[in-house]
């Protein structure tokens, strides 16, 4: 009752569960992870467990994800998932500008910080960010409409979806973090609803002003290309990589993560 009150009605953002390490030296950097959907800060364990130990680093559960709370009500959009990470950025006291690392739906709420909180972000590494357009009244079917249509299709049968996401999981396609069951579907497509299809964030990031590396897979099924090399070219800012592996972080992915992160660093 007083949760619902305190975040429902007065809008009070939840803090969300987190995994940090704090140096014992003064940080040379401060690194925020957000993972992508139906993941958890889990998902960064090969990235944090190979970064230097003067960096402090937090990874973060989204609303909804993880060991954060789930509310039944919330809006799982990038507005609400930002106010939460900012909230949660504030408890923990981090001082100086951060480098936000996000991937995939972690991508979108990493361009919704930046726009919201300018002072916050240093610089963005936006890992295999589904950026869509909206839809245009072309008849003939986009790359981005078809990628809409699997998920609408999801989200009218998501007993299926959770048993597909099953096999996928034991067969190594998706990454091990990746936890999705009846218990979470509905989060799952709240998210997913919310936060990719109704998205502004293609239009925002171009008009962020600060170094930005976009990291995208060769054989990612998500992600729009055309898109990312759009943007690349209508923000001077942004930095296009192709990586040789897919959507997930793993593989060739965590290296070019790594050396990404050095690059920042190294230009702050």
């Amino acid at each position: 009752m007083i949760d619902t009150f305190l975040h429902k009605w007065l809008r009070v953002p939840y803090p969300l569960h987190v995994q940090t390490r704090r140096p014992s030296v003064r940080p040379r950097a401060t690194v925020v992870f957000i993972h992508g959907i139906g993941n958890s800060g889990v998902a960064w364990h090969e990235i944090v467990s190979a970064l230097p130990d003067d960096i402090y680093y937090v990874t973060i559960d989204l609303l909804g994800f993880g060991d954060s709370p789930r509310p039944s009500w919330a809006m799982y959009d990038a507005k609400t998932q930002a106010r939460s990470v900012m909230m949660t950025i504030l408890k923990l006291r981090l001082t100086g500008r951060v480098i936000i690392v996000g991937h995939s739906l972690g991508s979108l709420v990493a361009v919704e910080i930046a726009k919201r909180y300018p002072l916050l972000v240093s610089s963005l590494i936006l890992c295999s960010p589904p950026f869509y357009q909206p839809d245009s009244k072309n008849l003939l079917p986009s790359p981005d409409k078809l990628v809409k249509a699997v998920f609408k299709m999801a989200k009218k049968h998501p007993k299926q979806f959770v048993a597909l996401s099953v096999v996928a999981k034991k067969y190594g396609l998706v990454h091990k973090a990746f936890n999705l069951s009846t218990d979470n579907v509905d989060t799952y497509m709240n998210a997913l609803e919310a936060t990719i299809f109704n998205q502004r964030s293609f239009d925002d990031a171009i008009r962020l002003k600060l170094p930005i590396t976009l990291l995208h897979g060769t054989f990612d099924p998500v992600i729009m290309p055309r898109n990312l090399k759009k943007l690349a070219s209508a923000n001077t800012y942004v930095k296009l990589v192709q990586v040789f592996a897919g959507h997930d972080i793993r593989g060739r992915f965590v290296p070019a993560v790594i050396q990404a992160i050095d690059q920042h660093i190294t230009k702050r």
